[in-house]
């Protein structure tokens, strides 16, 4: 109406006040948490992340954050498997869901020279005996790497291995939920929940180092997948 000459009617509208309101309400139990979607709706809780390796299904970095957005969480985890070059050597591969992409991700992978294996989007469960038979695309002649990954995401052996983050990953998270029965953190604050998911994961780790022991299996893969909670 301004445009128009004329006066608008009513009160002239605030700019937002920052800063906490008097009706502004928290978390008495823990303060520090957050509202996190889950599979239930919403839950008062944390957002723990862990890096698992595809040969011996052993976590080998954990991460725990406030943010709700999994896109915010690759470059925090490459930060703790840089950490543990020395020890255990670099990744060669990171898989991760539709919920890890971005470019800025794509890049920070290859920065420290790990192939991303993160999916586009929804991944069909079930292709076609045509689908799984054509032969692969030629490998594109660019630097993109977004390209790149795409195109490795369609032929057969980068399907094969993107399919293994669904039988390595994501059972982990089930066996610590159902197996080991973790379903809430006992411990309140960022710091505390951070080292509490650490002990769960070490546990879940010694039960499954007797297993491969017992069937003297051995990791040899350096591939490293990203799983949410």
């Amino acid at each position: 109406m301004r445009a128009t000459g004329k006066k608008p009617r009513g009160k002239e509208p605030k700019a937002p006040e920052t800063g906490p309101q008097a009706k502004d309400q928290i978390n008495l139990t823990d303060e520090e948490s957050r509202i996190m979607p889950s599979a239930d709706g919403f839950v008062q809780g944390y957002n723990a992340q862990a890096a698992v390796d595809v040969a011996s299904m052993l976590v080998v970095a954990t991460t725990l954050t406030q943010q709700t957005n999994d896109k915010q969480q690759v470059e925090p985890m490459l930060s703790e498997l840089k950490a543990l070059q020395d020890r255990f050597g670099k990744p060669d591969t990171l898989l991760a869901d539709n919920g890890y992409f971005s470019n800025t991700n794509i890049q920070a992978c290859v920065k420290q020279k790990i192939t991303p294996l993160i999916a586009l989007g929804r991944e069909a469960h079930h292709l076609s005996l045509e689908q799984r038979l054509t032969p692969d695309a030629p490998e594109p002649e660019t630097a993109d790497s977004l390209v790149k990954m795409a195109w490795k995401l369609k032929t057969q052996s980068g399907r094969a291995l993107y399919a293994k983050r669904k039988s390595t990953v994501e059972p982990v998270f089930g066996i610590i939920k159902q197996v080991l029965g973790f379903r809430q953190f006992s411990l309140r604050g960022l710091d505390a929940v951070t080292g509490e998911w650490k002990l769960v994961t070490m546990a879940f780790n010694l039960k499954r180092m007797q297993v491969l022991e017992q069937g003297s299996g051995k990791s040899t893969s350096k591939s490293l997948l990203a799983g949410q909670n």
